[in-house]
This record gives structure tokens, sequence and C-alpha cells, in this order.
């Protein structure tokens, strides 16, 4: 909230020049980058804030051109299918993931607004402006420390807050082992360890770390030990002691402020899954030990641990890269694929045809209606009515607030002051898709006001409005083909991903490194196709018949995968392949969760 406040220093420094409306873009990029910074790595901040402000640049700047270059005459045809065929184009690159998303959703929001804001200033001038607008609150995720914890340096901070997490979440599941919140607990630990795979992916290994990463490294490559072991457990419900999960507790403490962890306490050795969890908490305990001191906790005839104490680090928490071979180019096609198009069709229409509906309707801020479209037809805010009931609430929220502000008559150091305070409320306010629309509506607001136009309070409400009943029309709109490709898309790599994990615990029972790289990948694919198979099913009739029964595969997927783990960690113990009858078992519900996939509806 902080970063969120500093960041209107660009909109400041235009204003007090006398130029306000160049400032204008810079805010934009700036209210841009206060949704995109979410916790997690300083180093991952480049890719999550730099790509999307990039890519709005480029989008302010096309859309500036076409909107300089369109006759008045010929705005009413050629504007619409300017933005719809961009749409097509950002929607199709949207749907491979996060980054690219909000890549997509700057690009065309920026369009938009390329075309249809007025500004004075040059157009090599306004993306100047909104790339200062998006560095700045950059340099400021980069460089200005948080608050000190222990011996963290802030560099880290992102990480090690991220490593606690998973600990945290571990001891969460360990405690409810052989109760109903078990699964919850898994589902929440398959969450963090997400996070934290993405944040440490940034960190450097091999001789170029610094003692710090390597740090790091060694406490992640602990916590895949002990997530593996407690999955293992709450599988087969077998009861853990309160001290073990004391133990873990402390080490989340450790990983928070970057002390060593001291001694813990050893759980009993009489099941396999207890004793995974004793010989991964040793493990831990070497992890979080000071430098040059031994094991905290001594112990003998563990010979068999030191075999498995593998740099597991960077294989698995790397995965996310190495999943998708082909990286950009395997991108691409996932974006020219059926759930690529599928999305960039439903983008681009509503693109188009909110442009084609303000323009008839002739209102001076004709591009908020386009605008508003963009956000709303993204599926990652919630199921369409509900998002589109949270804007319309939010929308008439803002306008109410910014109405009483604008009573007064207040000048630019006021309205910048307004800016700013929105600002710091945007990470708060993206907890609740109303409570975000209703800051971002304030925010704009001010902006045209700022910009010298008139109040436009009750257009901006009535623009939302149109967006909202343009989108609703159009997302259940029937386009040929099939539907539902998302949620195939998502069920077919977790379906993939777990095949891959149990052929590796088959055919190579000792190599625990790349087993927990392929048990990343297939838990966070099977995360994925549970919620998307969870937003399909949340939708109303006309869309969530094409994904019936997705639900109950991607849940069944991700059973089969705390199977497949309790297995490996029995086998394991053992010190012997996993047995004939287990594996049968294992094929057998794999070949059954796999041929459910081309049932569930998907007709067109």
């Amino acid at each position: 909230m902080a970063r969120g406040a500093a960041s209107v220093l660009p909109l400041l420094a235009a204003v007090l020049a006398g130029a306000p409306t160049a400032g204008v873009p810079a805010a934009v990029a700036a209210l841009f980058a206060g949704i995109n910074d979410r916790p997690g790595s300083r180093r991952g901040a480049p890719a999550a804030l730099g790509l999307p402000a990039a890519a709005g640049a480029c989008g302010l700047l096309a859309g500036t051109l076409v909107g300089a270059a369109v006759p008045q005459e010929l705005a009413t045809p050629v504007l619409p299918l300017f933005l719809g065929l961009l749409g097509l184009v950002a929607g199709a690159l949207s749907s491979t993931g996060a980054t690219a998303s909000a890549c997509g959703t700057q690009l065309l929001i920026a369009a938009v607004i390329g075309v249809g804001m007025d500004l004075p200033e040059p157009v090599w001038l306004s993306c100047l402006s909104y790339l200062s607008g998006a560095a700045w609150p950059l340099l400021l995720r980069r460089l200005v420390p948080s608050p000190r914890r222990g011996r963290i340096t802030y560099r880290l901070d992102g990480e090690c807050e991220a490593l606690a997490a998973v600990y945290e979440r571990v001891a969460a599941l360990l405690e409810a082992v052989g109760s109903p919140a078990a699964g919850a607990r898994r589902a929440a630990l398959t969450a963090a360890l997400d996070h934290a795979q993405d944040a440490l992916a940034g960190t450097r290994t091999g001789p170029r770390a610094s003692r710090a990463e390597r740090g790091l490294s060694a406490r992640y490559d602990a916590a895949a030990a002990l997530a593996e072991a407690a999955t293992a457990l709450a599988w087969k419900g077998e009861p853990v002691p309160e001290r073990a999960v004391h133990g873990t507790l402390r080490l989340a403490a450790a990983a928070r402020t970057g002390a060593p962890c001291g001694p813990l306490p050893a759980p009993p050795r009489t099941a396999s899954g207890l004793r995974a969890l004793d010989d991964a908490l040793l493990r831990a305990a070497e992890a979080f030990d000071a430098p040059g001191r031994g094991p905290v906790r001594a112990r003998t005839g563990r010979r068999a641990l030191a075999a498995g104490h593998l740099d597991a680090a960077d294989a698995v928490r790397r995965g996310t890269a190495t999943a998708v071979p082909g990286g950009a180019a395997a991108a691409l096609r996932r974006a020219a694929g059926p759930a690529g198009r599928e999305y960039g069709a439903r983008v681009g229409l509503c693109c188009a045809a909110s442009a084609a509906l303000a323009l008839a309707l002739g209102q001076a801020h004709w591009y908020w209606l386009p605008a508003t479209a963009v956000f709303l037809v993204k599926p990652d805010l919630g199921p369409l009515v509900s998002r589109v009931v949270c804007r319309a609430l939010g929308t008439v929220l803002g306008a109410v607030l910014c109405a009483l502000l604008l009573l007064s008559g207040p000048g630019p150091q006021v309205l910048t002051a307004a800016v700013a305070v929105c600002g710091a409320l945007v990470p708060y306010a993206t907890r609740h898709f109303a409570a975000q629309t209703a800051v971002v509506t304030v925010l704009v607001l001010c902006l045209v006001a700022l910009a010298g136009e008139p109040p436009a309070t009750g257009e901006r409400v009535v623009q939302s409005l149109l967006a909202c009943a343009t989108v609703l029309v159009v997302g259940h709109l029937p386009l040929p083909g099939r539907h539902g490709n998302a949620v195939r898309h998502r069920l077919d790599d977790a379906a993939c991903a777990a095949r891959r994990y149990l052929e590796h615990v088959l055919t190579e029972p000792g190599d625990r490194t790349g087993r927990w790289a392929l048990r990343r990948r297939a838990y966070r694919a099977a995360a994925a196709a549970q919620q998307a198979a969870g937003l399909s099913a949340a939708e109303l009739p006309p869309i969530a018949r094409h994904s019936e029964g997705a639900w109950q595969v991607a849940t069944g997927l991700v059973g089969l995968l705390d199977a497949i783990t309790a297995t490996a960690v029995d086998a394991d113990d053992r010190g012997a392949p996993v047995c004939r009858r287990d594996a049968e078992r294992l094929g057998a519900r794999l070949a059954e969760l796999t041929g459910l996939l081309p049932e569930f509806r998907v007709g067109g």
C-alpha cells in the first residue's frame, strides 16, 4: 500500500510542471502496476510488472496511431473492427498464463485509451509517460526494503515468506490428519508450494549462488520432502503426534527470520509415513542449522537418508518452466489451440460489440465501455455473473464517492492526493472485485478531472452497466465448435502429468530428485484443473453444461496423486520397487480417469 501511494510521483511531477494531461498515462500505468504487484519475489517483479507495462505501451502507441489515422466518418465501422481483431489476438495469448493474461489486458485497455482519449501530447511523450508510470512502481518494488525480520535481507524477503508459508501449511496438514479438514489442508499446501516455486524461480543456483540463495535451495528441498511425507500420512489417515507439528512450526519461524531452527522433536518411527516424516525433519534441521555445525539432532543408522539427500530444489522449483517444452513456441501453439481460439473469440467480440455500441451512442468518453468490457471478460476474476454484479455495485459506489469529492471543486493538488489514496488502496482492494472496481472508478474519474474534462460520474455508471450487459450477452453466445476447451486442456495436462509421475515412481524408485520434480508438476497441473472445473461449474447453465463431470475427474486425479505419493513413500521405506499389486491398482485408476476425459459434455 505504501508503494501504491508513492507510485503517484510521476503524475505529481506532471501536475507541478503545469501539464497534468502528460501524467495521465503514467497514472494509468501505475494503476496496473499496483494491481499486478502481488506478494512474491523481488526478482520476479520485472516480469510481473515490466512485461505487461511494455505491452501496454505498445497498445497505447498502436491505438493512438490508428485513432489519428482513421477519419471521423469512418470511426464507427473501422475502430470496432480494429479493437475486435486486437482483442482476438490478445485474448488468445492471455489464455497461456497469468503474466500473458496481464500483458493482454494492458495491451487492449491501453489501445482503447489511445484510440479514444484525446491527449494533447505527442504520441511518443504519452508512451514515455506510460513507461515511466510503470517503471517507478517497479523500481520501488525492487529497491525499497520491507520491514526487516530477523537475519534475512530485504532482497530475499519474498522468498523467505513464501517458504515459511509452505512449512506452516505442512504443519496444518499434519495437524488435520485423520479429520475431514485434511483435504482442504492438502489443497492449501499445494497452493503454498506453487507460490514458493514461483517465488524461488529467480534465485541463482550452482557456483554463482550466494550463501543465502544456497540456504533457500536447501530449505525448499527439505520442504519438498516434508510435504511428501505429510501427504502420505494424510492419505493413510495415520495419526501424527503433536510434537511433530510443533517442530514443523518451528521450521516455519526459522524460515521467516533466517535464524537456526534449534533442536526438533522426533516423531515415533512406527509406520512408513512417520519414518519418512522423521527423515524429512532431520533433513530440514540440517538445512536450517548454522553453517559449519553438524546436524542439530544426531541419529545413527541413517545412511539411507544421505543417499537420497540430493539437491532437488533446482529441479523441483523450476518445474514450471520445464513442464512445457518449447517455452514461447509451446505458448504460441496453445494460443492457437482450441482454448486460445475460444477465449480470443469471446474477447474480440466483446471489444468490437462494446466499441460499436459506445460509438453509436455518441458519448464523449466512449472508450470507457470497451475498456470495462476487457476487464469483465477475464475469467480469472470469478464466474461471469458474479463479476458483472460486483462491477455494477463497485462502479455505482465509486461514482457516488467521486461525485461527493468533486462537489467542492478541488484543484489539481487535491485530485492528485485522491489518486495517491486510491493507489494505496488498490493492493488491498484487489481482495474483492467490487472493492477494486470502486477504487478504480474514483481514480479514473479523478484522472478525467485532471485532464480538464467535465465531471462524468453519471456517464461512467451508464457505460459500466452497458458493458456489463454486453459481456453477459457475448459471454453466453453459442459460438460454433465445441466449448469447455479451457477445462479440457487443463484436464489433459493434469492427466499427462499424473501419468509421467506414476511411470517414474514405478520405473525409477531410487530417483527422488526426479520424483519430487514430477510430483510438483502433477499437483500443480491437477490444482489448475480443479480451479478451471470449479469456475466453470459456478457459471450459469448455458456455460456450465459444457464441462459437466470435469470436477469429478479433476478431484479423482488429485486423489490418485495422493495415492501415488503414499505408495512411493512405502516403497522408499522398504527399499524396494512398488509391488505389482499396487502398480496394477494405480494404473487401473489412472486408466479409468483418463477414459472419462472424452465423456464430460463439451458439445457446442
